[in-house]
């Protein structure tokens, strides 16, 4: 350990510690020792890291869990150590389990995973019409819903541990209940053309999809008719390719293959939206906070209105800016990417766990790269011209990926502690984190841009993997490729 530095009249005091620590590592713990101890450990350095060659004593270890019992150690959250420990297994992980020789092989590619939010089914959306089960903690197929569908099947939604949702190019929504597979529980029409994603609304309950006809649809999953459920156009866009929202549901993101990102913030999904209604102001690009960062260089405010002049030429803009700005409030973005102004279609969109921020993969303006992007959402006070439109987004970290099976989305995700991202490369995956140590997203946000750094990668696919999903409560890690195949992957001991 450290060693702590005393003053020339604490020599007694040093030689009753070292008498002290020869009993504890005997077994025997003096008791008038204890507060003495835990006292004067904490006036040591609270700077510096352990270094390698450093070996906690019996005796350290002790005190460390004493000081913790009365109160008077730094306190450490339990989750952060759990989470550590589990980035340190992620390290270790490889193949397990290869669903490759189904009974049916009529699947076809395999375009979406989800896993049960209790972790214990992991769902697959295929090609051919047909929506795979899994057991992961046996590693055992369990089902096949074969017409699950009248083409594709896009994406899957968990609602809660039994009830989930599908979505399909057939222009439908079909929900489903775990302990009745044999028939759907409604099919839900509405869209005009191919669905591609389904989120879900915990607060109001309120089932959201999206597709290619531009329509974002809220459907009421509390009013069950004979028909399905009640639902209403919310929000229609052109170009329209991913609709996700954030954890705590306060805002609404959709990307483009035009290279555009919409924000609606503080979202209300009882209101409907048109886009009409809205003031488009485009601006050049500001200078940066963080030294070379790249910034969004086009933003979209709300009609304005008399309170919201006299907000924006008021000395305490941010406070008024709050106190007048309406539900639904709509921002657009262009994403920048290294080297390039702007990327060209953003396929793939995640959120953080946390809400901390958004991770997109996008083409290059010649579609010869592919990039993975971390955002980070720009909360607070603004660090810009007072006049100047809101970016909400600031680009912290990147990565060039393997430009293989073109015109296919590559799904990729966070890990449930948010430290991580598994992202389909070529024939295989890759972990990366925001540091080497896998550190936190808001412990390690660097001064610039910076490169996220890999982790490990794994090649167990014959061909190219199109998405990938982390168990919510176990280690574990599950991907799916253009050929049908299903890897689950988890720490080799």
């Amino acid at each position: 350990m450290n060693s702590v530095h005393r003053s020339h009249s604490e020599g007694d005091e040093s030689q009753a510690e070292g008498t002290d620590e020869e009993d504890c590592d005997k077994g025997h713990i003096p008791p008038q020792c204890h507060m003495q101890r835990s006292v004067r450990s904490c006036s040591g350095p609270t700077s510096g890291s352990i270094t390698s060659d450093a070996r906690p004593t019996c005796s350290s270890l002790f005190q460390c869990l004493q000081r913790r019992v009365v109160g008077r150690g730094s306190y450490v959250d339990p989750a952060r150590n759990n989470f550590q420990s589990m980035s340190c297994l992620y390290r270790s992980m490889s193949p397990v389990t290869d669903f490759g020789s189904l009974g049916t092989q009529t699947h076809g590619a395999v375009f979406n995973l989800e896993y049960s939010p209790d972790g214990s089914v992991l769902t697959a959306a295929c090609e051919q019409t047909e929506v795979l089960l899994f057991d992961p903690i046996s590693s055992t197929h369990i089902e096949t819903l074969v017409e699950a569908h009248e083409d594709c099947v896009n994406n899957i939604r968990f609602l809660d541990n039994r009830l989930f949702a599908t979505c399909s190019d057939d222009t439908t929504v079909a929900l489903w209940d775990l302990r009745k597979l044999d028939s759907k529980v409604c099919s839900l029409h509405g869209h005009a053309s191919w669905v591609k994603n389904i989120e879900y609304d915990t607060n109001t309950r309120l089932l959201v999809t999206s597709g290619f006809d531009g329509n974002v649809i809220t459907w009421d999953t509390n009013r069950f008719l004979e028909g399905g459920c009640p639902h209403k156009k919310f929000f229609h866009t052109r170009y329209l390719m991913r609709m996700r929202l954030t954890p705590d549901c306060s805002k609404m993101l959709i990307s483009t293959y035009s290279g555009y990102l919409l924000i609606l913030h503080d979202l209300d999904l009882t209101q409907s939206l048109e886009v009409g209604s809205y003031h488009h102001s485009r601006t050049q690009s500001l200078p940066v906070v963080r030294g070379k960062s790249f910034r969004p260089t086009l933003s979209v405010l709300p009609r304005p209105t008399v309170p919201f002049f006299k907000a924006l030429y008021s000395p305490h803009l941010v406070v008024n800016l709050k106190a007048v700005a309406p539900r639904n409030s709509l921002e657009v973005v262009t994403p920048e990417i290294p080297c390039e102004s702007r990327g060209n279609c953003i396929t793939s969109l995640q959120l953080h766990p946390k809400g901390w921020a958004t991770l997109i993969r996008c083409s290059g303006n010649m579609d010869d790269q592919e990039w993975t992007c971390v955002y980070e959402f720009q909360e607070g006070d603004p660090a810009r011209s007072l006049t100047s439109p809101r970016c909400s987004l600031q680009l912290t970290h990147y990565i060039e990926e393997a430009n293989v099976g073109h015109g296919y989305i590559k799904e990729l995700c966070f890990s449930p502690d948010g430290r991580l991202v598994c992202s389909p490369y070529g024939y295989g995956v890759r972990l990366l984190a925001f540091n080497s140590s896998c550190g936190e997203l808001s412990d390690c946000l660097p001064a610039e841009t910076s490169c996220l750094h890999e982790v490990c990668s794994i090649y167990s696919h014959s061909d190219v993997v199109l998405t990938t999903k982390f168990s919510p409560t176990h280690c574990q890690l599950a991907s799916g490729c253009l050929s049908g195949r299903v890897s689950l992957y988890q720490p080799k001991f």
